[in-house]
């Protein structure tokens, strides 16, 4: 195991081998100055590193010398006359201040009868001996420059500055040794055993330390979950900072201490350390505050406060930051955020998980105390790091526990630790809950045991609707507590050994009796008191979320003994009959798959507030009774019915909030109530194919409106009144002509999205929407406005404010567009791509605001008329159409040298000629100083690019000696580059970045992969050109050199040559590799910046994409029965397959499943593949093949992986043994509805037929599994059959079903018109008949309806046991693989 991050990580444990190193020019102070010096640190007993002559050996440090620096606290190094022109001493001081400054070790400069500034700024003595240096190592002056900075940085550094004719000598050397003694003299903190991952930690933490309170001092909070590993984090950063201050102390363990002793006992003890009095008692907290006060408010201090879990321990120790003085530090740990913020905690750091590297490196150490690990452990200890979810207190607790154990008890303990978590580990997790309230304990517990993973949004509704009370708060509490956290998508997470620790807290109410609990959970359990009727009034809460291969035989009785059950949320579960009884009790009843066409009869609940029933087979009478009975209903999810036709009057549910009826295939209707339910915020009905309108909407409340995928939708409902809360409505694929004028009701509409529509009306009102930003109109057929005024006759009213417009591959005429245009001055983003438009119309300029064009594959696109004044990014690639006139004006120089940022991409095959410099095949040098040069650049690509490779052009420095990467002034990355196309950057002069005077810096003009610094090959090379133009009128032309500035006339290379003239783009392309580059001159930059929005050429935006799922929907859902329009005779592998398709007969030699293909299988065929294997591509009859199959629509079908090769020869091979397994395991990934085609089941067959013929001898699997594969083949049939039968049964008792209750809808509307009609026998009579004829016809179905059910519910079964066998052999085939003996 590689030591590398340990070793990083050691330096944060102060394990030094000397306590101070000194450096120091021999023949000037050995036998005077510093000897005596080092005399005096031997007899304080401080550890002190003081060379020999003997390790002076040539021109090189030696490594012990490298050792001994590496392995000092404290480096003193004695500035005297001579210093600089020892090489050996620089090279020593470069090491000292590459090693020590800044890794939490002090350097300590003396400057022994010289002057300082002589050395900061290389005067005196020091000029000439660098001046010497400098022509000595002409060929190195890299070598120099690192000297220089060296002696700068340490110039700078607080020391000692001794004259002979000042002061005695030993004098000045005690207060040296004072100020050592001083420093050394606190113990480092250890930090731990192992410090994994400190690395990158610690630097984070230093980073926000810096920058603090200019009075006062600055306080940083840590926060994280129990054992995250939080004080380990303090404890280093601490041991790095604490020489630097004038006291020091670590209070540690602030909550436990607190409760044990008191907070003046804190005091008391901060105090103490600080000031190194012993005997300090007080009276009271507050006498503590007044001494805290007036001892530190003049002191630098470092104060680390651990684990504080209370404001009062805060207020006590460090109430504010003006108690101490300017430049100290004040760290605390914890666990709750929310303290942080109560006391003026000006930046906070959260400590996160270990990654998966890092915890296996703990891990490691932990258990085997050294760096070699038997590989047969591996496997092991990855399992043990995915449990341990980044924990590092886990992973030490685990691998402490484990240490000399067997590979066989290892496996023994992490199931145990699965099952029953580690009590030290619980122990310290439960601290946080044991503070919590008993109702945010009872939150807590809920979201633990239920709900971790559900959106914030649907979880306060569910909860508010158990309890009855708002949940924000509590989980408020929860998130500042770090109990759970809620992600950037809105969803509530929650640590895996968090929600350990909260199940088994929970667990302990009833160990071994599930139903005794009031929440259940786990799947068995749930079942068990499901299936045994177990359940009992404690019970108030059940979630389940079971495999369909598992059917729950039960008798619907269970609920009857759970009278206090508050919701029931069933996810999934292979029920084959419904519940005879629910509890009245219910407030949330969710049930996907609710396998019952009713709810039961006896089901009266009066506090029901949330109904979900997706994917349920209820017709629309149940629907209607359901609306009339539960009236404090809120939510109501009816979606992906078959069989409701209409939505009914909801009017009395008046409380409705949400209503989501989507993909409801066979909706036609929405009841006129709908529109009007004043407390509805969501109205979902994508996907309701057939649906083709809306009833007038009226709902102020509504903020969430689906209407996607709605294709014979075509009319967009009138908007009656304003309706505010709207601020996304996405009509995508739908029929919609025409939006009303009334859509301007929508006043708080952001974004619109109409894409992939037909032609397309818009009102004129729409322009009016003043809080409309976005529209997108992507491939719409054709746009259409509702008044025909010029662009002459638009008003101010009339102009749109939207930013964002999305006009791609539309047909727009150029009438249009130019009226069209006209109404979006304020455009920000406009894309054109693919438009068929020939001309870009000068009413573009009056676009102020447009900084983003796109106008790629306009192929018709001719003129230019007009740029907009502001542009930034101008795309044009593929535009091929264009004028000379026009190309011109886009490439003209005037336009470039604008103030502003630009990228405009173009084709074209040179680089304009106002580029003055100009390469081919190797990137461009030049020198600068003092500010960045206004300037354009130009990369041509003459050829298209081979690869899917992104390429990033790029501008940078190079890198000083400090900094091996420099960093980038400008850089881009193309993710696919066009055959003859030219990118133009228009460069901004750097922000008004400085730089050090009259210093010249070298930027490199370059390209690379992948947005890093990967090298292009050469080949790349020869297909680009790169070009430099400087803007005069902004640049100090006298500050810019084409050529090395500090190189004589005799040494200046040709311009576009680089330094190696045998390989020019080679040579520079090593450069890149190394990151190094030695230049004749010195870099002294200022600290990298931030990359700038000089380098964002397109606009930061991510809009996600929307699309609508079934949930357990098959991939065959859409699939027809005449999808398949061939008549297939397969044959096993190696046979000959007749197939006949559109009259035509063709023999090939093929497997019968490659008939069946698709590609995203290609990730699993890798996997079973030989890795070593080259893959044949010279079989010609996969091409006609795949094509013939093609043209029968089969490659449509989502099911099995398409192979480019011959499957199988006559003879066959553990390969083909592969292959056949891959097809069949592909196949059963679907779910058990393929199993209504019987073709794609035939193919099935012939593959499982294949397998099991194979003996052990010849096709290398097992006799057993060739007995499981046998009886698979020949239960299939049965499967097919009986599961297309079950099916049919299904779909006709559903289809009577919803018969019956047309008959009695119709029924009750003949009473209502008997009833309305008065005078007229013969109107009455009529109705009479009517009536009598539906009445006859009801009564006969209503005979059959107990019938119906039974063999409703034997149906349901049969498939219920066919999904768990079709289950069974999914799982057998993903284990197959440890049955061959391959």
């Amino acid at each position: 195991m590689s030591t590398s991050s340990l070793t990083d990580s050691s330096s944060f444990c102060y394990v030094f081998t000397y306590d101070v190193f000194i450096s120091f020019r021999g023949t000037d102070t050995r036998y005077g100055f510093t000897n005596n010096l080092y005399q005096a640190l031997h007899r304080k007993g401080i550890h002190t590193f003081f060379d020999d002559e003997e390790l002076r050996n040539g021109e090189e440090i030696t490594p012990t010398l490298l050792k001994a620096i590496e392995g000092s606290r404290i480096a003193i190094v004695v500035f005297s006359k001579n210093y600089a022109s020892s090489s050996f001493c620089l090279d020593e001081l470069a090491k000292i201040m590459e090693c020590v400054k800044g890794n939490g070790r002090w350097v300590f400069p003396v400057f022994y009868d010289v002057d300082p500034s002589d050395v900061r700024h290389q005067k005196g003595s020091y000029r000439e001996a660098l001046t010497k240096h400098e022509e000595r190592f002409k060929d190195d002056k890299d070598k120099v420059h690192k000297w220089r900075s060296a002696l700068r940085q340490a110039a700078n550094l607080s020391g000692s500055d001794f004259k002979l004719e000042r002061e005695y000598e030993h004098a000045f050397i005690e207060k040296i040794v004072k100020e050592i003694s001083n420093r050394i003299s606190r113990v480092p903190l250890n930090v731990a055993d192992y410090p994994v991952g400190l690395e990158s930690r610690v630097p984070e933490v230093n980073k926000l330390l810096n920058g603090g309170s200019k009075s006062g001092a600055h306080m940083v909070g840590i926060y994280g979950v129990g054992g995250i590993g939080k004080t380990t984090l303090a404890k280093a950063v601490y041991n790095l900072i604490a020489d630097q201050f004038e006291g020091l102390c670590f209070l540690e363990n602030v909550r436990e201490n607190s409760i044990r002793h008191g907070l003046a006992y804190l005091q008391e003890l901060f105090l103490s350390k600080t000031l190194g009095e012993k005997d300090i008692k007080l009276a009271s907290e507050s006498e503590g505050i007044s001494l805290i006060k007036q001892r530190f408010k003049s002191k630098k201090i470092l104060l680390v406060l651990d684990d504080v879990d209370k404001l009062e321990q805060l207020q006590a120790i460090a109430g504010r930051p003006d108690w101490f003085g300017s430049g100290s530090i004040i760290i605390i740990t914890t666990r709750d955020n929310h303290l942080l913020g109560s006391l003026m905690v000006e930046k906070s750091y959260q400590v996160k998980e270990f990654d998966d590297k890092e915890a296996l490196e703990l891990l490691r150490w932990n258990a085997f105390k050294h760096e070699n690990v038997d590989p047969s452990y591996m496997d092991i200890l990855n399992e043990v790091v995915s449990y341990a979810s980044g924990i590092p207190l886990v992973l030490v607790v685990i691998g402490s526990n484990l240490y000399g154990r067997s590979a066989e008890q290892w496996i023994s303990a992490i199931e145990e630790y699965k099952k029953i978590p580690n009590k030290d580990i619980q122990k310290i997790l439960k601290v946080s809950f044991d503070a919590l309230g008993e109702y945010h304990r009872i939150i807590f517990l809920d979201i633990a045991c239920c709900f971790k993973g559900y959106s914030l949004a649907e979880l306060e509704n569910i909860l508010h609707a158990h309890h009855d009370v708002s949940p924000k708060f509590a989980i408020h509490v929860l998130i500042e507590r770090s109990l759970i956290k809620i992600d950037d998508f809105g969803y509530v997470t929650q640590h895996d050994l968090i929600q350990d620790m909260g199940r088994e807290v929970f667990r302990q109410q009833s160990p071994n009796n599930p139903g005794k609990r009031s929440r259940l959970w786990i799947p068995e359990e749930v079942m068990q008191v499901l299936q045994q009727n177990i359940g009992t009034n404690n019970i108030e809460l059940i979630f389940l979320e079971a495999p369909m291969s598992k059917v729950i035989e039960w008798d619907g009785e269970a609920f009857r003994k759970m009278k206090n059950l508050r919701t029931l949320i069933i996810k999934s579960g292979n029920f084959f009959n419904g519940p005879n009884h629910l509890p009245d009790s219910l407030r949330v009843l969710e049930w996907r798959g609710y396998p019952s066409h009713s709810l039961p009869v006896d089901f009266h609940p009066k506090k029901l507030s949330i109904l979900k029933l997706p994917n349920n087979c209820f017709t629309p009478l149940p629907l209607v009774k359901l609306l009339k009975e539960f009236v404090d209903l809120s939510v109501l999810d009816f979606s992906w019915n078959d069989w409701i036709t209409n939505i009914p009057d909801v009017s009395s549910a008046p409380n409705l909030k949400e209503l989501c009826f989507a993909c409801c295939e066979n909706l036609v209707k929405i009841d006129e109530s709908v529109g009007v339910l004043g407390k509805l915020t969501v109205l979902e009905a994508h996907g309701c194919t057939k649906l083709r309108s809306l009833p007038s909407l009226k709902l102020p409340s509504l903020s969430r409106l689906t209407l996607a995928n709605c294709y014979s939708l075509e009319t967009f409902p009138e908007i009656l009144g304003k309706m505010e809360n709207i601020t996304y409505l996405d009509l995508y694929e739908t029929s919609i002509s025409e939006l009303p004028n009334s859509i301007c009701n929508l006043t708080r509409l952001y974004e619109l999205n109409l894409r992939d529509g037909g032609t397309i009306v818009l009102p004129s009102s729409i322009f009016m929407l003043g809080e409309l930003e976005k529209l997108e109109f992507l491939r719409c057929k054709d746009l259409l406005l509702s008044d025909e005024e010029g662009v002459e006759q638009v008003s101010t009213a009339s102009l749109s404010t939207a930013t964002y417009l999305d006009l791609s591959s539309c047909n727009l005429s150029d009438k249009f567009f130019g009226i069209f245009l006209a109404r979006f001055p304020n455009v920000q983003e406009l894309n054109l791509s693919g438009c068929n438009f020939t001309i870009l119309p000068a009413c573009i300029e009056n676009c102020q605001a447009l900084r983003f064009l796109y106008l790629p594959d306009c192929k018709n696109l001719q003129e230019i008329r007009g740029i907009p004044p502001n542009i930034q990014s101008l795309d044009a690639a593929g535009t091929t159409s264009l004028s000379c006139s026009s190309r011109g004006l886009l490439l003209n120089e005037k336009l470039h040298e604008e103030v502003g940022k630009k990228k405009f991409i173009l084709p074209g095959t040179s680089i304009p000629s106002w580029f003055e410099h100009q390469s081919s095949g190797q990137p461009i040098s030049f020198w600068f100083r003092n500010q960045f040069p206004a300037m354009s650049l130009c990369f041509l690509f003459k050829d298209q690019a081979d690869d899917k490779c992104s390429i990033s052009p790029h501008l940078k420095l190079v890198p000083s000696s400090g900094d091996q990467n420099g960093w980038h002034i400008f850089r881009d990355q193309v993710d696919t580059y066009r055959k003859s196309h030219i990118h133009i950057y228009d460069l901004q002069d750097n922000g008004g970045q400085q730089f050090q005077q009259n210093e010249w810096n070298q930027a490199l003009v370059s390209l690379s992969r992948d947005y890093g610094e990967s090298q292009l090959s050469p080949e790349e090379w020869g297909n680009i050109e790169i070009g430099v133009h400087i803007i005069k009128e902004r640049s100090s032309m006298s500050d810019i050199k084409f050529t090395d500035p500090l190189l004589t006339k005799e040494d200046h290379i040709p311009l576009g040559m680089a330094m190696d003239m045998g390989d020019s783009h080679t040579h520079h392309i090593s450069e890149q590799q190394s990151g190094v580059l030695e230049f004749s001159f010195e870099l002294s930059l200022p600290s990298p910046p931030p990359l700038s929005d000089n380098l964002l050429w397109g606009p930061l935006r991510a809009f996600p994409g929307r699309g609508y799922f079934a949930p357990n929907a098959s991939r065959f859902q859409y699939l027809k029965s005449d999808s398949l329009n061939a008549n297939i005779t397969e044959k096993a592998p190696g046979e000959s397959s007749n197939i006949t398709c559109c009259g035509e007969a063709r023999e090939e030699e093929l497997h019968p499943i490659s008939t069946c293909v698709s590609a995203w299988s290609t990730s699993t065929n890798n996997y079973l593949s030989n890795e070593n294997e080259v893959m044949s591509d010279d079989d010609d009859d996969d091409v006609e093949i795949d094509a013939f199959y093609a043209s029968l629509g089969v490659a449509s079908i989502p099911m099995l992986s398409r192979s480019h090769e011959k499957l199988f020869t006559a003879t066959p091979s553990d390969e083909e043994t592969r292959k056949a397994f891959k097809y069949v395991q592909d196949f059963l990934s679907n779910d058990a509805s393929v199993l209504l085609y019987p073709e794609l089941c035939s193919i099935l067959k012939a593959n499982l037929d294949y397998l099991s013929k194979l003996s052990a001898d010849n096709g290398s699997i097992s006799t057993e599994m060739s007995k499981v594969i046998s009886e698979a083949s020949q239960f299939l049939t049965h499967w097919s059959r009986d599961y297309s039968e079950a099916h049919t049964k299904i779909d006709s008792i559903m289809s009577q079903l919803q018969r019956a209750d047309e008959l009695e809808m119709s029924l009750e509307s003949n009473k209502k018109r008997y009833l309305e009609i008065v005078a007229s026998r013969k109107r009455k009579r009529e109705v009479f008949e009517e009536g009598k004829t539906i009445k006859t016809e009801l009564d006969e179905l209503r005979k059959n309806v107990p019938q119906w059910e039974h063999e409703h519910t034997l149906a349901k079964k049969t498939q219920a046991t066919i999904i768990a066998e079709w289950s069974r052999l999914r799982e057998t085939f993903q284990n197959i693989e440890k049955e061959w003996n391959l």
